[in-house]
This record gives C-alpha cells, sequence and structure tokens, in this order.
C-alpha cells in the first residue's frame, strides 16, 4: 500500500500517491536509434563513393556500434534513471560519426598503402576497441559514484594525483614519453597513453571542491590593491601552487593545448564560484604575460606562431604550415555543401584522423555539415550547463559548470586552429578524433556530468510528517470527575 501524501492546502494528509516525474528514458533509446540510422547511412555513403561493395566490415561496425550504446543506455537506465535524455545521445552521434571518418580514412590510406607495397594497419578497428574500454570506464563511474558530492572527500587527493600525472611525462626519457616533439606521453612498448587527460578531470574536482570551501574568502577577506579586494596568501596560495605548477609543466612538455585548455578552465570555474568580473580580467592580463614570456623563450612557440600567421610562407619548412595549408585547402574544397563522405581527400592532410579531423569533415560534408556536428557539442554543453544549474548543491554546480566547459573550451581550442583562428595547439576533438586516452577521460566527463543531471532531475524525497507534540502536563486541562453513588472512599465501610 503506498502512503498517504501530504496536502499542504489543506494541512492534512491524503490518500493520493504523489505523481512521479517522468525519467524519459524512452526519448532518449528512441534519439538513440535515430543516431544509429545517421552512423548507418553515412557508412553506406563511404562504401558507395569509395566504389566498392557492400562487405561486411559495415555490418561488423554498425553490430558494435549499436551494441556498445545499448549497453550505456541500460546502465544509465539503471544507475541515472533521472538524468537528461539528450547527454548520451549527442555523445553516440559523435563518437558514430568520428569512427565514420576515421574508417573513411582507413580505406583511403590502405589504397595508398597498396600501390606502394607498405605494410598498413588499420585505426577504425583500434578505435572501436577503445571505445568498449572507454564504456566500461563509464560504467565504472556511475555505479561507484552513486553521489558526486562523495567527491569532495578525495579532492586533495585527486589534485595531488593529477599534478604527478602531468609531470611524470615530464621526468620520463624520451624514448618513453615524446611523440611529435611533445613529452606528454607513456608509451609502454604494445600502446601509449596520456596522463594529462585524466589529469584534467582530477583537477577539476579538486578546483571545485577548494573553490567551494573557500568562496567566502575569496569575495571579502584580504588586502585590497588597485581597487581589487584579493583574497588572504594563505587561502590563495593552494590554487596558484597547483595552477603555476601545471601550467609551468605542461609548457616544459610543449602541450601548449591542454596548457590553454587548463588555464581557461581554471578561469570560467573561478568567475563561477565568485561571480566577480575582476578574476577574469586579472586572469587574461596574466595569460598575456604568459604568452608573451614563452614566445620568447621557446622556438617551437615562435614556430607555431609563423605557422599561424602566415601559412604559406612556412610551407616547406620542417614543422611548418604544411599541414595548416592543406587543412584550409580541404575545407576550400568542400565548400558549403562538402564533397560527400568518400569523395574528399582527406587523406592528404597529416594527422586527419586525430588532429585534423575537423577539416576532414569540413572537406566531405561542407560548411553545412560541420556545423550541424559544432551545434551539436553546444547542445551537449548547454545541457550540461542546464543540469549543473538546476544542481541542488554548490559543489555540483561548479562541477558539472567546469565539465560542460571543458567540452567547449577544447573544441574552441581545436577548431581555431585548424581553421587558423588561433594558433594550432594540438588538442584532440573530443569524441571524434582517433585515440584512446581522450576516449577514456571524455567519457569518465560524460559520466560525471550524467550523475550530476540525474541528481539535479531527481524529484526530492518527500518529507515525513511530524509527529503531533503532547502538550506539558502543566498546561493540560483539569478535569472534575464525579465519583459514582454507593461507593465510599478509602477504608469506608470497614468492620461493618
Amino acid at each position: 500500500m503506498s502512503q498517504p501524501a501530504a496536502d499542504p492546502q489543506l494541512g492534512q494528509f491524503s490518500t493520493n500517491p504523489p505523481r512521479e516525474l517522468p525519467t524519459r528514458r524512452g526519448t532518449e533509446l528512441a534519439l538513440l536509434a535515430f543516431a544509429a540510422f545517421i552512423v548507418t547511412c553515412a557508412f553506406v555513403l563511404v562504401e558507395a563513393n569509395q566504389e566498392q561493395e557492400l562487405t561486411w566490415s559495415i555490418f561488423w561496425y554498425g553490430a558494435a556500434y549499436l551494441g556498445i550504446f545499448s549497453v550505456a543506455h541500460l546502465a544509465v537506465r539503471r544507475w541515472a534513471p533521472y538524468a537528461d535524455p539528450l547527454i548520451l545521445p549527442c555523445v553516440a552521434l559523435l563518437n558514430g560519426m568520428g569512427l565514420v571518418m576515421i574508417y573513411r580514412i582507413d580505406l583511403a590510406l590502405a589504397e595508398q598503402a597498396q600501390q606502394t607495397g607498405e605494410p598498413f594497419t588499420p585505426d577504425a578497428p583500434k578505435q572501436v576497441l577503445w571505445t568498449v574500454i572507454s564504456l566500461a570506464l563509464f560504467l565504472a563511474v556511475l555505479i561507484l559514484i552513486s553521489d558526486h558530492r562523495t567527491l569532495t572527500r578525495y579532492a586533495y587527493t585527486l589534485g595531488l594525483v593529477g599534478i604527478v600525472a602531468l609531470s611524470l611525462p615530464a621526468v620520463l626519457p624520451r624514448s618513453l614519453s615524446e611523440v611529435n616533439g611533445a613529452k606528454v606521453w607513456l608509451k609502454f612498448g604494445f600502446f601509449s597513453i596520456q596522463p594529462g587527460e585524466f589529469a584534467k578531470i582530477a583537477l577539476m574536482i579538486f578546483f571545485a571542491s577548494f573553490l567551494v570551501s573557500k568562496r567566502d574568502l575569496f569575495t571579502v577577506a584580504g588586502k585590497r590593491v588597485l581597487g581589487v579586494e584579493l583574497p588572504r596568501a594563505r587561502d590563495l596560495g593552494p590554487i596558484l601552487i597547483a595552477a603555476m605548477a601545471c601550467l609551468g609543466i605542461l609548457v616544459f612538455e610543449k602541450d601548449l593545448g591542454t596548457a590553454l585548455l587548463f588555464f581557461g578552465i581554471v578561469l570560467v570555474m573561478l568567475y563561477v564560484a565568485t561571480e566577480r568580473v575582476i578574476w577574469v580580467v586579472v586572469g587574461l592580463g596574466m595569460f598575456a604575460v604568459g604568452g608573451i614570456i614563452a614566445y620568447n623563450l621557446f622556438g617551437h612557440v615562435q614556430q607555431r606562431v609563423a605557422n599561424w600567421l602566415d601559412p604559406l610562407s612556412t610551407y616547406d619548412d620542417p614543422g611548418g604550415g604544411y599541414q595548416i595549408a592543406q587543412g584550409l585547402f580541404g575545407l576550400g574544397t568542400g565548400g558549403m555543401g562538402g564533397t560527400g563522405l568518400g569523395s574528399g581527400r582527406p587523406e592528404m592532410v597529416p594527422a586527419a584522423n586525430t588532429d585534423f579531423i575537423t577539416a576532414a569533415l569540413g572537406e566531405e560534408l561542407g560548411l553545412i555539415g560541420l556545423s550541424a556536428i559544432l551545434l551539436l557539442y553546444l547542445l551537449l554543453a548547454m545541457r550540461g550547463m542546464r543540469s549543473a544549474l538546476a544542481v541542488r548543491d554548490t559543489f555540483g554546480k561548479l562541477l558539472g559548470g567546469g565539465l560542460s566547459f571543458a567540452i567547449v573550451m577544447q573544441l574552441f581550442v581545436i577548431v581555431g586552429g585548424v581553421t587558423k583562428l588561433i594558433p594550432m595547439t594540438g588538442v584532440t576533438t573530443p569524441f571524434l578524433s582517433r585515440g584512446g586516452s581522450s576516449l577514456l577521460a571524455n567519457y569518465i566527463l560524460i559520466a560525471l556530468l550524467l550523475r550530476i543531471s540525474d541528481a539535479a532531475r531527481r524529484p526530492a524525497a518527500p518529507s515525513k510528517p511530524r509527529p503531533q507534540q503532547q502538550a506539558p502536563l502543566a498546561e493540560a486541562h483539569t478535569v472534575m470527575v464525579q465519583r459514582p453513588e454507593g461507593m465510599g472512599g478509602p477504608g469506608e465501610g470497614r468492620g461493618q
């Protein structure tokens, strides 16, 4: 039997059970099916435009895609039933389109290898395997973290782990940590991984917890310098030390993209926590000074800036503007409507399936298709922000906002570099680019966002009715009781 629900208007209990909010998991399943339909059609178009017969590989990739996200949907239905129904379908479609483009580039590279007689190993099966491993990690986060607020207990530990993970490639020999001039990898022979991708999430949890605990001190305490109320050094110290250590390590490792990404995330989280624009102004000023210093100290920074200003002037130089120029040529070839999936030449751009995968998509899908993909990222970030605003605790608001902004910031850094809006920094495009580290870390990020979203949309537990307190004995009413006739008092009638 259902418990009677309190009626606030009548001040009593009603026999009608409380109305449950819809979980919208059916909407999520329908959108996942639509995403699977789009991805399947994209695979068919790639095969058709490559003038190949439809092979069993399409069936294999399609079945793997459906199986992966069917399990993800069942996991969300079981462990986060009130989570936002649009987050997982957006991720599924982005991951699927990335897999389609990686497979399409594999076909082109396999044809080149056949002509030259060189061995070739396709990347699409590896990407499917990384997606399965990422899903396992996604499930582990959903199951183990039943309440995002428990992360605050391990905030300082996660901050230390994040700094150690960032610094580990810097102290290892180049043979174990350097790829394409950047010391950001851990190479174990048969596979390699970027610990900085996971450090980013650990440090966001640390900063969110720290800023929540010190929020008031960032707004009122400390000395006033040039009209700015600064926190006390002992309160500001931990976040400054952690931020400067991370940025210093990343600059030393020549990982400028992650440094810019990390700096932007911390700056936005600080603004959200304090709601003071002055911190954004101070942060941008520090960034400008740091950029000038880095430009004068490091040759690779000067090379990146030269490639950005005029890629054609450094077109033939080692490490010059060849990659950026080829990416721009591909985007120009695609125009508004694109050449069609499988009809372009994206393999002519170096790292077309990693750093420049947005250029490959822009060539074959055109400005319209690439804009649709960017809007999909924007929708994903907006739903995450919406969940962050709706959650009831301050830590969840700050962490959810930081995780959502990380997606937007990372997209801005890589797409800005590909389109020559900003200097190229070499970060991956979330869920699209080939690679395991980025995929693993971003699925952890999505699991945390779904956990925060579930807490935001989950209906509050009904409050138990308070037991009615009895009046004290001194305030109780006195009642006169008349003794019935024929009853004597104590001891009366004895011995008669």
